[in-house]
């Protein structure tokens, strides 16, 4: 049974016991109810349970490894909405845009400090309710052709049919769509959709933008080359 609170509750997930010691101490000790796996097994069985605010999944488990556990995560109903961050001493490119295309939200690389590792979680946290930001729409419905996007439900609706993104394709989506045909800088988008005190590798949007894509077609978003992006009707 999980306790009913405001606390927020994240599910640690990694094999190393040493790992989800200090971890885990430094969360508690910053006051957040933490919950323990040690492998993508059972991370997808507690996150079920505990429907947890935040996930920290390494990459490297037995059993499921990180990136199959973060994709069965977000199937869950319960967890569509979930934050989930990759914490783990795997850097290079291939393995962070294998981690963006699973669905994560953030990639942080070990050895991590304290200090910055709860930073990084308390930014995330921070994030965890939609956008913060200036530049988009306050509005809970925005409109666009075809496409409908449901912020408060978090749905996006293409040509009749309901889909449901991963948190930051569909924040990304909705910065875009705000202001059709205004051209969102790189730096703009990195801000408004990942904040200021979250760190993401210089591919993460091109991840991202082909994901969107790949779901709404190649036809609404355009690249502005050294520049940015912007949505198109």
């Amino acid at each position: 049974m999980v306790e009913k609170d405001n606390t927020p509750r994240i599910l640690l997930v990694d094999d190393e016991e040493d790992i989800l010691e200090f971890v885990s101490y430094n969360l508690q000790r910053e006051g957040f109810r933490v919950y323990l796996a040690r492998n993508g097994v059972e991370a997808i069985e507690m996150a079920g349970k505990v429907k947890p605010d935040l996930v920290i999944l390494d990459v490297m488990m037995p059993e499921m490894d990180g990136i199959a556990a973060c994709e069965e995560i977000r199937k869950l109903p319960s967890c569509k909405n979930v934050v989930i961050a990759f914490l783990t001493a795997r850097g290079e490119d291939y393995s962070q845009i294998a981690g963006f295309e699973a669905g994560a939200d953030d990639y942080i690389t070990k050895p991590v400090r304290p200090k910055v590792l709860i930073s990084r979680v308390k930014a995330l946290l921070k994030r965890s309710g939609g956008i913060a930001s200036d530049n988009t729409d306050n509005s809970k419905i925005l409109t666009i052709g075809d496409i409908v996007i449901d912020k408060e439900r978090y749905i996006l609706i293409i040509g009749g049919k309901e889909l449901t993104l991963p948190r930051k394709e569909f924040e990304l989506l909705s910065l875009l769509v705000s202001k059709p045909d205004k051209v969102f800088t790189r730096d703009e988008i990195y801000k408004s959709v990942w904040g200021n005190n979250v760190i993401v590798g210089d591919r993460t949007i091109d991840v991202h933008i082909r994901k969107l894509r790949e779901k709404i077609g190649n036809d609404h978003i355009r690249t502005l080359k050294g520049i940015g992006y912007k949505f198109i009707t």
